[in-house]
């Protein structure tokens, strides 16, 4: 949605949208993807330097995809590749750590559910700001135990000592507030850009307590991580996280899915899926030689 907004800089237009995608292997130069294989891929530049997922055939390098041994429905697979794999880098990030404190902020975002859903599977007590008090429920389902409505103003933590790690995903308005919150000792890390890209006036000195450490991750990161991803499904197939799908559109009806998500309408994870019956496996990859990058490439359908 924001790089049809226009706020990613160097794409150029038209260009297929979509940084993740899932399916299966219909025909391929690898012979590591046999066909039915059935696999996912996220970022690499996918719908950015070349078309990306929102499409019944999206053209990828070989390398990022990633095998995945899984009988969950498409519904719910197509909902963890990016999400999960971002939350969990972001997690890392921060070395969270079982009966850690963790403040999420932007905690309804697809990324905050997901980080929120993999704390609570391994301990960890968690608060999660919404600016929308009827998303309170859904943050709650998602492993949250403490919601912070977040009205523009101070936020009302539950712990008076402060969280000892903030996962900020609302980024450039919140970060010099995430890092005061966070104080002596404490982790912020940036995972997301809710807010836009550049935080103005930045002076590290004045800003960063002294002791608090301030971190990132990029989704870019978790491209290709065949093991990782294999982890979070069989954590999702075991009931240890929360896949959050909010809703799932028809790729006919992309533009509405697009509106819904701009309306702030979607706690979670929106999904497109192919054909009538989402909870088949009607998606399908095949690899081709590409002639200008000199390397293969992958189509679903």
């Amino acid at each position: 949605m924001r790089t049809r907004q226009g706020h990613s800089p160097g794409v150029r237009f038209p260009r297929v949208l979509g940084i993740e995608c899932a399916g299966v292997v219909a025909g391929s130069t690898d012979p590591a993807l046999p066909e039915g294989t059935t696999v996912a891929a996220v970022m690499g530049e996918m719908g950015r330097a070349f078309d990306g997922g929102h499409a019944e055939y999206a053209l990828l390098p070989n390398a990022l995809l990633m095998p995945v041994d899984t009988t969950l429905p498409w519904r719910t697979l197509a909902a963890l590749p990016e999400t999960y794999l971002t939350a969990q880098g972001a997690l890392d990030a921060l070395g969270i750590r079982p009966g850690g404190r963790l403040l999420i902020r932007g905690g309804t975002s697809s990324v905050g559910m997901a980080a929120a859903s993999i704390a609570r599977g391994h301990g960890v007590e968690v608060a999660a700001t919404t600016r929308r008090p009827e998303k309170a429920g859904a943050l709650r389902a998602a492993g949250v135990g403490h919601v912070v409505l977040d009205e523009g103003g101070p936020l009302r933590l539950p712990w008076s000592e402060g969280p000892g790690h903030v996962l900020d995903l609302v980024g450039a308005d919140t970060v010099v507030d995430s890092l005061r919150l966070a104080g002596r000792g404490g982790t912020v890390c940036v995972a997301g850009s809710l807010s836009g890209w550049l935080v103005r006036d930045f002076e590290p000195i004045a800003m960063i307590p002294s002791g608090a450490r301030l971190t990132a991750f990029h989704s870019d990161d978790a491209k290709g991580d065949t093991d990782a991803l294999q982890r979070v499904v069989r954590n999702v197939e075991a009931g240890v996280y929360r896949p959050n799908v909010d809703r799932v559109f028809d790729l006919d009806d992309i533009a509405a899915a697009h509106r819904y998500m701009e309306a702030d309408r979607a706690t979670g994870k929106v999904v497109l899926c192919i054909g009538p019956d989402h909870r088949v496996r009607r998606a399908a990859l095949r690899t081709l030689p590409d002639p200008v990058r000199g390397r293969s490439v992958t189509t679903s359908k």
